[in-house]
């Protein structure tokens, strides 16, 4: 708990690049464009004190990172479903209506109908968009699309999340 407080989830090592040990890592923001200064807020910065990032490029909605230290596919593939995490003290400044995804997990889910449905456990990146995992009172999990059609409300004041499930999705 008190890393998930002090600590952005910003992405997720996804696969090696290349043949020199470059990973490529899916951004968990919102638009990898929206930040201007998005290569240097990876280059200046260390990941879990782990990593040291040399260089950054991009290809699509993918970042692609030279580590330091890591020079070979076999290095970089053990590197593979790596979360990395920056502190919120050295993040990047947020708009009134952004969030980060950390500061989802844990929120309490209810459906529109004021029913619990049980914790934001986590978030699972895909491409066509992410997907929520919901922890029920009784260990069962749930997986929400994060779709407003699904979720038309998440309120992290009230740290509440409102779900709208079609028939069948909380069975």
């Amino acid at each position: 708990m008190k890393e998930k407080l002090t600590h952005f989830r910003i992405g997720q090592i996804v696969n090696t690049q290349g043949l020199k040990g470059e990973v490529r890592v899916y951004p968990y923001v919102d638009d990898i464009n929206r930040f201007d200064d998005l290569e240097s807020f990876y280059l200046n910065k260390n990941f879990n004190e782990e990593f040291e990032v040399e260089r950054v490029r991009y290809k699509g909605n993918m970042v692609i990172m030279k580590i330091k230290g890591i020079d070979s596919v076999e290095l970089a593939e053990k590197l593979k479903t790596k979360n990395l995490y920056i502190s919120r003290e050295n993040s990047v400044d947020l708009d009134e209506d952004e969030f980060f995804i950390a500061d989802l997990i844990g929120l309490e889910v209810f459906t529109v109908a004021g029913d619990k449905v049980g914790v934001l456990k986590d978030v699972l990146q895909y491409s066509a968009n992410d997907v929520y995992v919901v922890k029920g009172d009784n260990d069962k999990e749930y997986l929400i699309p994060s779709t407003m059609k699904f979720v038309p409300e998440i309120n992290l004041e009230d740290k509440k999340m409102i779900i709208d499930p079609i028939k069948g999705m909380l069975d």
